[in-house]
């Protein structure tokens, strides 16, 4: 993804950008009857008043307020929930959603298209052509805004729910996963130790780097020379530490190696697998707090963990560019991030302990990660023989996998 695509993405994802489109295009929609009404035949208009069209729009405009406000706040107390119930980390896909933006940026542009329609109106703008299109496309608003809000009736009772949450962090992670799959070193070569005599390409501020433009670094390659990535996705840097290396490149050419590198405060779900796994085990142990004692969203966060880490590599893999080397994700540091705290804090309840061995030998399957699930199913056996306080469960836990071993 280009560095321009992944800006336009993240303001896609920001509540205000779409509500603000619709409600110019409410605006616009009001005003675009008086434009067009000389094109409609004056004894078609007559027939329409102007009271049927004040009526509508007035009902609307007060209806659409209250229905903008009390999902504005609906929303709200879900991402309060999310954040309480799960984790902090979760709330930014769930403000993130296009089903709840579009259904609340609806509601405000139908809100502020009856009132630039009631405005119109009470200036003389409309002409009894200028009434009958604004009824006509009144009655269309009307259309739109009902199927959007039986659509988000239904949204309204998923919203900030456990399972909703889990799954939305899932698919973000499944996302990043994909992009995994293809290439660990996001369609370049493989890292290696930078050329001597090499120019360091520094940060110019601190914070995590989101977004690494691949695309960009290899148009710069076509020139002559080569960049050795650094730092991937997901890691913190520091104002001043290195991102990239790059050899054959003048000052002004190591700027614009710079611009590839987005660098924010908070860590981004694309482009960095890790973090998405991290953000399901996070939600895995505060269910396992005492404060909670909920195994069973812990072990609903396993059955994500072995679906996202077993799914098929994609069958068409690009071709990685020449001329930029990237730091190759290592499969156990990635798996131990998910795993080890599963394993730590539900090491005293056997139905965890148990269903963690069985998804660590699910996971043993896919060849990419085999290895590193091996050491984690011993290391979480361990784990759980010296924290389980009855007999009788660590020898089930002994059975379960001495019988799941080769």
């Amino acid at each position: 993804m280009t560095r321009l695509r992944w800006v336009l993405k993240q303001l896609s994802e920001r509540l205000w950008v779409r509500a603000a489109l619709f409600a110019l295009l409410g605006i616009a929609s009001a005003l675009a009857s008086i434009v067009a009404a000389p094109l409609v035949p004056e004894d078609v208009s007559a027939k329409i008043g102007a009271d049927a069209v004040d009526k509508v729009l007035g009902i609307l405009a007060s209806s659409m307020l209250t229905v903008a406000i009390f999902s504005l706040s609906t929303m709200v107390s879900a991402y309060g929930a999310a954040a309480s119930s799960a984790t902090p980390r979760a709330t930014y896909l769930l403000q993130a959603d296009t089903g709840a933006q579009n259904a609340l940026a609806t509601f405000i542009g139908a809100f502020l298209f009856s009132l630039a329609g009631i405005i119109a109106l009470s200036t003389g703008l409309y002409g009894s052509s200028g009434r009958l299109l604004l009824f006509l496309v009144t009655l269309l608003v009307v259309a739109v805004v009902v199927a959007t809000f039986v659509g988000w009736i239904d949204a309204l009772s998923r919203l900030g729910r456990m399972n909703e949450t889990i799954d939305r962090v899932a698919a973000a992670a499944a996302e990043a996963l994909d992009d995994y799959a293809v290439s660990r070193t996001m369609g370049a070569q493989p890292g290696r130790a930078p050329p001597a005599g090499a120019r360091a390409i520094t940060a110019d501020r601190t914070g995590y780097l989101q977004h690494v433009d691949i695309a960009a670094l290899a148009q710069l390659c076509e020139d002559g020379g080569e960049i050795d990535v650094a730092r991937i996705p997901g890691a913190f840097v520091g104002r001043g530490e290195t991102l990239a290396y790059a050899s054959a490149f003048d000052e002004e050419r190591a700027e614009d190696i710079r611009d590839a590198f987005i660098i924010g405060d908070r860590r981004s779900f694309r482009q960095d697998p890790r973090f998405g796994l991290i953000v399901l085990s996070e939600i895995a142990s505060r269910a396992l707090s005492p404060a909670v004692n909920d195994p069973g969203t812990a072990i609903d966060v396993l059955a994500s963990l072995a679906r996202l880490l077993t799914r098929p590599v994609p069958e068409d893999v690009p071709k990685p560019v020449a001329s930029v080397h990237v730091p190759m994700l290592v499969p156990h540091s990635l798996l131990e991030d998910c795993i080890v705290p599963i394993a730590r804090d539900g090491a005293a309840m056997i139905e965890v302990a148990l269903r963690l061995q069985r998804t660590l030998a699910t996971i043993a399957t896919n060849p990419r990660f085999a290895e590193a699930a091996r050491d984690l199913a011993a290391d979480s056996r361990e784990r759980a023989l010296a924290t389980l306080p009855h007999e009788i469960d660590r020898q089930r836990l002994r059975a379960a996998t001495a019988a799941s071993s080769p």
